[in-house]
């Protein structure tokens, strides 16, 4: 499962950088993973009351947060991708589960 939503966020994202002549080398999907992860940060501490909400209702905060997380899963399952991690064998020695 994990492998084939690599395979979508790939296509997406090799899609749009083609698009807009951005090149994705090796250091690109760790760069990117951190930035997604400033992002996230920053939604969560507007959720939090740590941060200026800028006029953003609940729900909009709400989305927002929700928004973030999934770039951040898809830029580490693009991270994994571009380097050719298996990460439910990884799962699996660490966290003691079978990923669904």
């Amino acid at each position: 499962m994990l492998n084939d939503l690599a395979e979508k966020f790939e296509r997406s994202s090799r899609a749009y950088a083609d698009a807009n002549h951005i090149e994705r080398d090796a250091d690109w999907f760790l760069l990117k993973l951190q930035e997604e992860m400033g992002e996230l940060t920053q939604a969560w501490n507007r959720v939090s009351g740590r941060g200026r909400r800028k006029g953003r209702s609940d729900e909009e905060l709400a989305r927002d947060l929700a928004d973030e997380a999934a770039d951040v899963l898809g830029h580490i399952l693009l991270f994994a991708h571009r380097n050719s991690l298996d990460l439910s064998a990884a799962i699996k020695r660490k966290w003691l589960f079978q990923p669904e």
